[in-house]
């Protein structure tokens, strides 16, 4: 009995008999099929700048790009992205415009969590309840560098406690459920109103709805946030700053450095002191100073030669037998002022630390505003250079000084 074989049947049957694959990691072909996917949508500028190979750099004046800089994670980003959404049932495109990467993390946004809630099928629409308080002073503790130390002090805060809860009813029970109330105090309390940009100030009652919406679903739907946090939620726990490729960084050692320099910056005199009394607190403060910057001075011969000198009045300015030799500028008449140029070359021949901070004393005394900026940015970096290498290199070595014959 023979077996009657079509044309079309031979065209049919290879393709009915390849198997099916999907995008994924359980196999070659379907982890080699992500990557296929992912490189198509790394071209695309309907992305956020995290999943785009190639992102927007510097600009001419008339906006248009004139660099373009490479994002090195680009193809990972899209194949975890893609592994998420496969994961969820969710389409790609939207999981891609709603998560972030915030410190290596990723984090949904607050719009996103509120439609995958709505969306879901469980609950009724999403809800929520805002009372006011009223008015309130609230203490919080504030965290600060000084001597290289990190402390903590309370402070007051005014402000109109509101307190927010989302809700929703289950459809399988028809109960109603709620999140975790969540208030301006609360906020306060937890360091998320008091940063340094913080939408709390200025939209409190969206981001009330946010961070309800946020406990409601890591409560009762965990399987849509995947145990991940919102992108709100990472940026009240941290400072963090844009990066090129989209990701969220903080810099702790460009902090901990500005910290530093405004606790050596002077303070001014009070209204109610007079001239007497103001010459008199600077020369008590230049005799404490003195004697640090000779040690330090002492220890490293090459400051000698770099060390900023102000021209002025012999007569006035020679030390006396028995009296400390007034520094450049502190004691000075109050015409003189420093040179820049000088001040920056004790700075970069500066060797330690400790010499480092004796030459940063003269930045306050330098008149020009762009300079004096200029040279505490360039004191920061250097600072923030000498710590690093000496916490890599363990204790600093200490320099041996030939006796004098």
């Amino acid at each position: 009995m023979t077996q009657t074989t079509t044309v079309q049947s031979l065209r049919t049957e290879p393709e009915a008999q390849m198997p099916v694959v999907a995008p994924g990691f359980g196999s070659l072909q379907s982890f080699e099929l992500m990557q296929r996917a992912a490189r198509l949508l790394i071209n695309s500028t309907l992305l956020p700048s995290s999943y785009r190979q190639f992102n927007p750099g510097k600009k001419d004046r008339y906006g248009n790009v004139t660099e373009w800089i490479e994002n090195p994670n680009a193809l990972s980003n899209c194949v975890v992205a893609l592994n998420m959404s496969q994961r969820m049932g969710a389409d790609p495109l939207m999981v891609m415009q709603n998560l972030y990467i915030v410190e290596g993390r990723p984090s949904w946004s607050s719009q996103w969590i509120i439609a995958a809630i709505n969306g879901c099928g469980r609950f009724s629409p999403l809800r929520f309840e805002i009372k006011v308080l009223g008015s309130k002073l609230v203490p919080y503790k504030t965290t600060y560098w000084e001597d290289n130390q990190r402390k903590t002090r309370t402070e007051d805060v005014a402000i109109v406690d509101k307190v927010c809860i989302a809700w929703a009813v289950e459809k399988e029970t028809g109960a109603r459920i709620e999140s975790p109330a969540v208030s301006i105090e609360m906020a306060v309390r937890e360091g998320w109103y008091t940063k340094n940009g913080s939408k709390w100030q200025t939209m409190d009652e969206v981001m009330l709805r946010y961070r309800t919406a946020s406990f409601f679903g890591k409560l009762y739907a965990p399987e849509l946030l995947m145990g991940l946090q919102t992108v709100e939620e990472a940026q009240d726990i941290i400072e963090a700053t844009a990066g090129p490729d989209g990701t969220l960084s903080v810099n702790v050692d460009e902090l901990r450095a500005n910290a530093a320099v405004a606790q050596r910056q002077p303070s001014a005199a009070p209204a109610d002191i007079t001239d007497v009394e103001s010459r008199d607190t600077q020369q008590a403060a230049q005799d404490d100073i003195a004697p640090a910057q000779a040690q330090a001075e002492a220890s490293d011969p090459a400051q000698e030669a770099s060390a900023p000198v102000t021209t002025t009045n012999a007569g006035a300015n020679a030390a006396r037998p028995g009296e400390q030799a007034e520094l450049p500028g502190a004691g000075a008449a109050d015409e003189e002022t420093l040179d820049p140029a000088k001040v920056e070359a004790q700075l970069r021949a500066a060797k330690t630390v400790d010499v480092l901070d004796v030459a940063a004393d003269f930045l306050p005394s330098i008149a020009d505003d762009n300079e004096r900026h200029r040279l505490t940015h360039l004191y920061q970096q250097l600072r923030t250079s000498m710590t690093a290498a000496a916490q890599r290199g363990g204790s600093t070595r200490r320099r041996s000084v030939q006796a004098p014959e």
